[in-house]
Order: structure tokens, then sequence, then C-alpha cells
């Protein structure tokens, strides 16, 4: 039987990530779409409209709605939350307590005030939280995770997301701090402390350090071409970080090197994940996302007394993950017992960032840029066709 599901948000996430894989995919059932935006929810109904007639039959669509509260739970299994990073939190926890499960990705909020206004959702309401995580099932992550137990007793980890040209587009909500809660650090970074839960295990962090910059920020030539984002001439400056670097050390002892940046001065895009141990290192070079500015294919190697082999690597698509991702939820959502496990691995992760700020702030950085943002007081839904 299909899991009937509904896509809230349907600005580029919702559209070009989310609709068409549940579309295609045969366990689910798009039955709705849910975005307040009047021009949006139009948009959609007139896509669908011309696709039903390019095919020559008619066939009825998802149905259309505003807001989440004309959801009804005994005609949908799951809603998957597409929409601006400082309405997550809002629209999980308003699924939630209508007892419908809720499918939100990173970050799946903003500070740890919303964390627990999640979990408290999750029990009222009887449903789960599922936590975006597609960089686990990418094939190269796989077989590095396969490695880490040969690698003896882990020391330390290093973890980079770089881009070479990809700041988000400027004056939009993704460089806004009280929209997007915090720049780099909250969208990349996200994925990479979610590679290091799954390389250590959920092992809290005893000691964090971190230091933020925006060089590249509000200048138009260092944005993310490939994205189709180049920023207005009459759109707001940016106040987030595009870097961030930081230094976590694990209540084990294990190091840990973190850096994310939305651009640099590298040729090419590159995540790294380097895992040290005392038995051999294992380091992958790839990259996450779907820029295609990046080396044709990725590699693993790993090291042991002074010899270094390389290891082998499926090939794959580019956002084959989050197809994979999608092929997991319906065994997440049949499982009580995963019921409570997002809440926590995010409650670890976002008090992480949460320490992150607070150290680069106390290292000078300037206060706009760095401070943890505030938990949103309840407002109407912004459009969420804004991307």
């Amino acid at each position: 039987m299909s899991v009937r599901v509904a896509v809230v948000g349907l600005g580029w996430a919702g559209r070009e990530l989310w609709l068409p894989r549940l579309r295609e995919h045969p366990a689910f059932d798009v039955v709705a779409v849910v975005d307040p935006s009047a021009a949006s929810r139009a948009a959609f109904e007139q896509a669908g409209a011309q696709d039903g007639a390019r095919d020559g039959e008619r066939v009825a669509g998802p149905a259309v709605f505003a807001d989440v509260d004309e959801l009804d739970r005994r005609s949908v299994d799951l809603a998957v939350v597409a929409v601006p990073n400082h309405l997550h939190a809002e629209v999980a926890v308003a699924l939630l307590e209508r007892g419908i499960p809720a499918f939100v990705e990173k970050p799946v909020c903003l500070n740890s005030a919303e964390a627990e206004k999640l979990a408290q959702a999750e029990t009222d309401g009887g449903a789960v939280l599922l936590a975006g995580s597609a960089s686990r099932y990418r094939g190269d992550i796989g077989v590095l995770l396969d490695l880490v137990p040969s690698l003896g007793t882990v020391r330390h980890v290093e973890l980079a997301w770089t881009r070479a040209r990809g700041v988000p587009k400027s004056g939009g909500w993704f460089t806004s701090r009280s929209q997007a809660g915090g720049g780099v650090l909250l969208d990349l970074g996200w994925h990479l402390l979610d590679a290091l839960d799954a390389i250590l295990g959920p092992v809290p962090m005893v000691q964090v350090a971190g230091s933020v910059s925006d060089d590249f920020l509000n200048d138009p030539s260092w944005g993310a071409v490939w994205r189709q984002d180049a920023p207005q001439a009459d759109q707001l400056r940016g106040d987030v970080e595009d870097t961030a670097r930081g230094f976590l050390v694990s209540e084990r002892g294990t190091s840990v090197a973190l850096r994310a940046s939305w651009a640099s001065h590298a040729a090419r895009d590159l995540t790294l994940i380097r895992v040290e141990g005392s038995a051999g290192t294992a380091t992958l070079r790839c990259v996450f996302g779907f820029s295609p500015n990046r080396e044709p294919v990725p590699t693993l190697t790993l090291t042991r007394e002074g010899r270094t082999e390389d290891i082998a690597l499926p090939t794959e698509p580019i956002g084959v993950e989050y197809g994979r991702q999608l092929d997991d939820l319906p065994r997440l959502l049949g499982d009580p017992s995963h019921r409570g496990r997002a809440v926590a691995d995010i409650r670890r992760n976002i008090r992480i960032t949460e320490r992150f700020y607070e150290s680069a702030l106390a290292c000078g950085a300037p206060s706009s840029e760095t401070s943890p943002a505030p938990s949103p007081e309840p407002s109407p839904l912004l459009p969420l066709g804004m991307s």
C-alpha cells in the first residue's frame, strides 16, 4: 500500500527536489500540496493542467491547500516539509500536533527552544518526526563507514564542505539571519554534523570553538550561478556567515576539525571527510549536493604504515542519495522505536551550532553575524515559494 504524502512548500526544494522524486517512487502517492502563496498554488495547478493536456488525458492531481490545518490526518500518512528554514519547526509542530508524521530537511530547527517544541509536539500528537540525512545514503559514504571499524580507535575527524562560488541569493531568506537562523554552518554544516554522527555515533561534544567570516557574502560574483540565484539590484545585504571554521572535542577525546564555506578561492567544490584512527586513516573526497562544479568522480583512500591504497567506490548519478532516502522512509515511518530518535539527534547538533556561534561571538565577530537566532514568535506564514 502506498504512503499518502503531502508536500508542504512549493519553492525550489518542493518543486525540484521532492515532488519529482515522490511522484516517480512506487512507494508514495502525492495526495496534497500546501503553500500559502496564491501565486505558487496557481502555478502548480496550471502546470498540472498542462501536463494532463500534453498526455491527452485528464487525471485528477493532488489537492491544493493554503495551510497545513486543511490537511486531514485520516488521508495523509506523511508530510514532507520543504519550506524556508525559519518555518521548519513551526510547520512541523503544527503537523505533529495534528497527528501527521513530518519529514523535515536540514536544518530541522534553528535553536534549542524549537527543538523542545518539536519534542513536545511529537509526544502530544503521537506522530513521528523524521529528519533529512541524505548524505548517509550516498554510496561513497557507505563504503567509508564500512572502513571505520578497521581504523581502530578514532582519534580525529576532519570534515569540510567548501564551494568555489556558491553563495545563495543575496537578500533572500538563505542569507538573512532572522529567517535562516545562521549562514553556512546551518546549511552545509548540518550535513557535516550528520556525517559526524554516522562516523562516531551519538557522542556529546564537551568542547566547541569556532570562528566565522563573510568575505564573499555580498559580492554577486561569488554567487551560486548553477542555482540561477543571481541577486537583484534592490535586494538587501545578507547578515550571516559565508564561512565557518571550528574545532570540537568529544567526551571520548576525539577531536574534530570542521569547515563549511559557501565560497572560497578553490577551483572546484569539495566535500572532504578524513577519519584518523589508531590503525589507519581513511580519506574521502567527493561533493555533497547538486553543484556541477566538481571532480568527475569521488575518491577514497586508505593509509596504513606509510602505504596508501585506493578503495573502489560505486559510480552514482548526482542526487541519488535523495531517492535512497525515500526508499527508507516507509520503514522508518512504520518503526515505533524510531519516535524520538530524530529529536535526540537534533538536540545534540543544534546545541553544537549554538555553542559554535557563541564561541565566534566571544572572539569578537560582529554580533549581527553570529548571535544565535531568537526563537521566532508565531506569525502568519510567509510565501513558501520564496527560495
